[in-house]
């Protein structure tokens, strides 16, 4: 007997109508996706001109209306603005009677649970935050992208089941973050994906200046085994000089930044000492050879010298301190990442926050 074959998402009846109100880069996507799991836009809101063709681009015949008709129009509404105009929106729609008693509200804020949305459920609305931990481009690629993609959840505890239903016809994962735990949740990922964007930038613009002529293409291996022994061994994959104790060479890398780009010093040297601190703590730094690299660092920048990891005893100072390498340091050296080592598509997210864009997500 033969299988039925699967039911195409425009044969299945729509379940819920679908409004987006802020047509930035993560609304008209979360709506496209939902469309493809058998749900139906109907309305969006967009400001600036790049909104405009995104939405008809993504969610074309689905038409733009204002935030108030969006509401009106839509049984579940995406509120996808920058973290900053959430508050005042929600409160304005609820103040204006836009908000209907049984409506599923859904932000994708990472750093709001579902207290920013307390306006709207006390009109009736039913609150949800759903925080893809994606980078969005603002195109089609990132309907394909959402799959596997982690979301940070945050409901009321009767509506865990409609919000892990929604991720997962996204193609999410859910995964359950306490309301207060939120900015810390959100903190995390901005040191781990916006702060990367910036110290690959930088680090291909002082390549640029050195005379590589494809920075990018040199930076793609190296990088993607990085990121990968990263996630698969955390401090353990820490290479280069910091971890070695390697003084001169940092000393060497800061008096060259301080003639090519003064601007990049102050934070080569707060990601040095925070590599120290961390090196130091997994017992991958020794303190025999720490303490010229801490002398180092404490010449170039404010603060209190990183100390010794907790059960070790202080560095010795009573005699001359090498700053090669240790032989039995862990890990390749940074310079040579282990070219067996599988890394990530080099279009892997790079950053949890979307990128408001005059006015919209």
């Amino acid at each position: 007997m033969n299988a039925m074959p699967p039911t195409e998402a425009q044969d299945r009846p729509a379940r819920l109508t679908v409004g987006v109100v802020g047509a930035g880069r993560v609304g008209p996507a979360l709506a496209a996706s939902l469309q493809l799991a058998g749900h139906r836009p109907v309305a969006v809101s967009g400001v600036s001109d790049a909104s405009v063709r995104r939405a008809a681009e993504l969610l074309p015949d689905v038409p733009l209306v204002t935030p108030a008709e969006v509401l009106a129009r839509a049984d579940l509404v995406l509120l996808t603005v920058p973290d900053d105009a959430l508050a005042d929106l929600v409160s304005g729609l609820a103040e204006t009677g836009a908000v209907r008693p049984g409506q599923l509200l859904v932000h994708t804020s990472g750093r709001f649970g579902t207290a920013v949305l307390d306006p709207a459920t006390r009109a009736g609305a039913l609150p949800l935050a759903l925080h893809p931990a994606m980078t969005f481009t603002g195109t089609s690629v990132d309907v394909q992208r959402l799959a596997g993609c982690s979301f940070g959840v945050t409901s009321p505890d009767e509506l865990r089941m409609a919000a892990e239903a929604l991720v997962i016809e996204m193609g999410g994962e859910p995964e359950w973050i306490a309301e207060s735990a939120r900015p810390l949740y959100h903190a995390a990922l901005a040191i781990g994906a916006n702060h990367l964007v910036t110290l690959v930038a930088q680090s291909m613009e002082l390549l640029h200046d050195a005379g590589v002529q494809a920075p990018d293409r040199m930076l793609g291996p190296l990088l993607g085994a990085a990121l990968d022994n990263a996630l698969r061994s955390g401090d353990a994959a820490l290479t280069g000089p910091v971890a070695r104790g390697d003084a001169g060479t940092v000393a060497a890398h800061i008096a060259e930044l301080r003639r090519h780009a003064p601007q990049s010093v102050a934070g080569y040297v707060a990601m040095a000492r925070t590599t120290a601190d961390r090196a130091l703590d997994h017992g991958l730094l020794k303190p025999e050879l720490a303490e010229d690299l801490l002398d180092v660092l404490a010449d170039h920048g404010d603060g209190p010298r990183p100390g010794p990891a907790p059960g070790t005893s202080a560095p010795d100072t009573s005699g001359p301190h090498t700053s090669g390498p240790d032989s039995e340091a862990p890990g390749p050296d940074i310079s040579g990442p282990d070219p067996g080592t599988p890394g990530p598509d080099p279009d892997a997210p790079d950053t949890p926050d979307h990128g408001p864009e005059e006015g919209d997500r």
